[in-house]
């Protein structure tokens, strides 16, 4: 499979003066930590994840499991918090119900590239990034797009619902004639094998991947955007949050990230993770 080239670089995510997207809790192990407790005696990780985001988070038809970047990352947590990685329940949740999973407690929760933003701040916590993203535009190879510019404009749009680009074409619809938002990205790949939606935005990350699915489709090399993905924790977890911190300085410092990188990414999105690395 082709790689995707890593997207043109995007300006700098400047925090603002009360949100910096990149910030989270000092990492920490806390045993007597309300949540951590929480979960130990329940004796599962209880994680929502996607099961459609192809190297992500998607079923694998052979085996009828649960598999991608992060979802290895969930196991990472599982591991430390639990002792086996094994001690995992994935509850599948579409993108625009990642918020309420969280509130609700449906969840501990959420591996499912989610974009860390200062609006979704407001109603849940985040760990610190585990991966640097964009929002990326998927066009069909036969349209012979090759500008942001000559993909909006005009055309139909799809996004998922409430996410980081349906956000994005609220702000500045960029010209589109529609835009039809979706319960989950992959709808928008099979819209556009349809013929029903000309252009999708979603993440860089997604944007490779329903390119590795769909060998017609092809992701344009600028993004519109510089963004990080981290995992969402309720705001009244902080032990958890901290606990998931360490978990991420380990599996980077261990080369966890690394070789989760090379199994499920590289093929799509280049050999080198240096580009994705928050």
């Amino acid at each position: 499979m082709e790689a995707v080239p890593a997207a043109a670089a995007a300006p700098a995510l400047a925090p603002s003066a009360d949100c910096d997207v990149t910030k989270s809790a000092p990492p920490a192990e806390d045993p007597d930590g309300a949540a951590i407790r929480r979960i130990r005696q329940r004796g599962s990780l209880v994680v929502g994840v996607d099961q459609n985001s192809f190297n992500w988070g998607y079923r694998n038809p052979r085996t009828g499991r649960i598999e991608g970047f992060d979802i290895d990352l969930a196991h990472a947590i599982a591991a430390s918090v639990l002792g086996d990685p094994e001690k995992i329940t994935f509850r599948t949740v579409p993108t625009a119900r990642r918020i309420d999973a969280i509130k609700n407690g449906e969840v501990d929760l959420i591996t499912r590239t989610m974009t860390i933003t200062c609006e979704r701040l407001k109603d849940v916590a985040f760990s610190v990034p585990y991966f640097r993203t964009g929002q990326q535009v998927v066009v069909p190879r036969a349209a012979k797009v090759t500008s942001l510019a000559a993909a909006f404009k005009g055309r139909r749009a799809c996004v998922a619902a409430q996410s980081s680009s349906e956000a994005e074409l609220k702000r500045d619809p960029r010209g589109t004639s529609a835009v039809r938002v979706v319960e989950n990205q992959l709808d928008c790949l099979v819209l556009m094998q349809l013929g029903q939606v000309d252009t999708t935005l979603t993440d860089g990350s997604l944007a490779a991947a329903q390119a590795a699915q769909d060998p017609t489709v092809q992701v344009l090399d600028e993004a519109l955007s510089d963004a990080y993905m981290g995992v969402a924790v309720n705001k009244g977890a902080p032990d958890l949050v901290a606990w998931v911190n360490q978990v991420l300085a380990e599996y980077r410092a261990g080369g966890g990230w690394q070789r989760s990188y090379a199994r499920w990414l590289a093929p799509t999105m280049g050999a080198s993770a240096a580009p994705y690395l928050p």
